[in-house]
């Protein structure tokens, strides 16, 4: 265990300030995240160097389509999550602690990261918000070495943590469940005003990209879709959003997302923002980046094959510059 960052003691109890939930604690009790516990007075980062999973992936996979695509990341993954979201993709890991673990130190993090000639490292699989002890030393040692840091995360953190991490983060892809409060209370023990603000102060600092899981009847109407899109518009019209579809998980057993009800969303989204794709669907158009201009085919993906077709970071045929990282 390691003694977390950002709590308070109230009298005999202790107040996590690591996330909005604010969770007021006595000896021996858990956070809502399940892996911030009080003990011997201090709360502690429970899963300090604990990883859950470690395996190289494509960039693509997280997923993040205008951060050095085609390349290969790191990725850790850890246990717990302070969302509870009913449909869950990974919920072995988010809500059952007592999966296995094996120790992984920062530094052994980021030497295995150079050996492996990976970009840098992505926290990522459960929510790495609630490891943030490790992921802000690990990131700062990352950074040290020349590495990339990528974050896959639900976004729900407050502001002082997040400004502190975020100057060690190079891009992040943030899951915004819904763009209502009662889609997040109801179906993922959340809140939404949070979210947004976390999305407002990375989209300063780092590439941003985000993506949301339609579900039928839940957060797929048309009304639901525009509100998302003109509040992301609203600052920038380039940061890419992937609409992904939903398949039955955890508690949730709705039929899968048609396929009429993402390419609604992509029209919709394609109105106001140059970058709209789909995900967990067979159809590689869909992921394609198209020049926003004059819709020329910048970057094919196919699977783990990715073939860019750029410029200086600009298409061939009529020199618009694409918003990338390379």
């Amino acid at each position: 265990m390691k003694e977390a960052l950002y709590y308070q003691q109230e009298d005999d109890e202790f107040r996590c300030q690591l996330c909005p939930h604010a969770c007021l604690l006595t000896e021996g009790e858990h956070g809502k995240c399940q892996v911030r516990e009080v003990k011997e007075g201090k709360l502690r980062a429970t899963t300090y160097q604990q990883v859950s999973a470690v395996a190289m992936d494509p960039i693509e996979k997280k997923p993040l389509f205008h951060f050095y695509p085609g390349s290969q990341i790191l990725s850790l993954g850890m246990v717990g999550c302070n969302l509870k979201c009913k449909f869950c993709q990974n919920y072995r890991i988010a809500h059952q602690p007592n999966t296995p673990t094996e120790q992984l130190s920062p530094r052994q993090a980021v030497e295995l990261a150079i050996a492996k000639d990976s970009i840098g490292l992505a926290y990522t699989y459960s929510e790495p918000l609630v490891w943030y002890e490790y992921v802000l030393e690990t990131a700062k040692l990352a950074h040290e070495e020349g590495l990339m840091n990528v974050l896959i995360t639900n976004g729900m953190i407050n502001p002082q943590p997040l400004q502190k991490l975020l100057p060690y983060i190079d891009a992040i892809n943030l899951d915004l469940k819904s763009f209502t409060d009662e889609f997040y209370q109801q179906i993922c023990a959340g809140k939404l005003t949070p979210i947004k603000k976390t999305i407002e102060l990375a989209y300063q600092t780092t590439l941003l990209e985000l993506t949301t899981l339609l579900i039928p009847e839940l957060n797929d109407s048309e009304e639901e879709i525009k509100q998302l899109v003109d509040w992301i518009a609203s600052f920038d019209h380039q940061i890419p959003i992937h609409f992904a579809r939903y398949f039955p998980r955890y508690q949730l057993n709705k039929e899968p997302t048609s396929l009429e009800k993402l390419l609604q969303a992509k029209n919709i989204a394609e109105e106001q923002l140059n970058y709209v794709y789909l995900g967990n669907i067979s159809n590689n158009n869909y992921q394609t980046t198209y020049c926003p201009d004059c819709e020329y085919p910048v970057i094919k993906r196919s699977y783990s094959q990715v073939k860019l077709d750029l410029v200086d970071k600009a298409c061939p045929k009529c020199e618009t510059k694409i918003k990338i990282k390379l």
